[in-house]
């Protein structure tokens, strides 16, 4: 005779559905249960302090946290379109693809004229639309001059590896 005794006659395995949803929840459970039995979660910071709740109730306490947690930055679109101006030639020298550059250029002149047909809703949109052959033909030069100074960089280097070696030499021979 075996240890196991049959179910109950009232019990039937099969008259449970249980979808998709259900077993994952039942597997997160167990999985969770078998932590907590081997002690996972005993030493988590901030174990048996109170939560940082409000003096008052605020109904959305949780998104002005995650907003302070996270560091977002919500300006309105004309602030938003400025710094992003502002920050386009950096960006754009990260680009190594001239149609890139482009492209990206067409993108910012999309957003600024999208925020002129728009109803301001801070600050009025001083922003202008950039010239894209000559934001282009900016990003091109500008990348020239860095090619020459790394060039220019790489010759002092080379010729100062150089005079080292040939002090090097002379040192040994004499």
């Amino acid at each position: 005779m075996t240890d196991r005794h049959p179910p109950p006659a009232f019990f039937n395995p099969y008259a449970v559905a249980i979808d998709d949803k259900v077993a994952i929840a039942l597997l997160a459970d167990l999985h969770i249960r078998k932590a907590i039995e081997r002690g996972e979660f005993d030493d988590l910071p901030g174990s048996g302090k109170p939560l940082p709740m409000p003096d008052r109730y605020d109904p959305d306490w949780w998104l002005k946290n995650l907003v302070k947690r996270e560091r977002f930055v919500m300006l309105p679109p004309s602030i938003e379109l400025r710094r992003e101006d502002a920050a386009l030639d950096d960006r754009l020298d990260e680009i190594w693809v001239e149609d890139d550059v482009r492209h990206e250029v067409e993108e910012f002149n999309r957003r600024v004229l999208r925020g002129r047909y728009q109803v301001p809703a801070g600050p009025p949109l001083v922003t202008m639309p950039r010239d894209v052959e000559a934001t282009v033909a900016a990003w091109a030069d500008r990348r020239a001059a860095r090619a020459a100074e790394a060039r220019a960089r790489a010759l002092a280097s080379a010729s100062d590896e150089g005079r080292r070696r040939r002090r090097r030499f002379v040192r040994r021979s004499r």
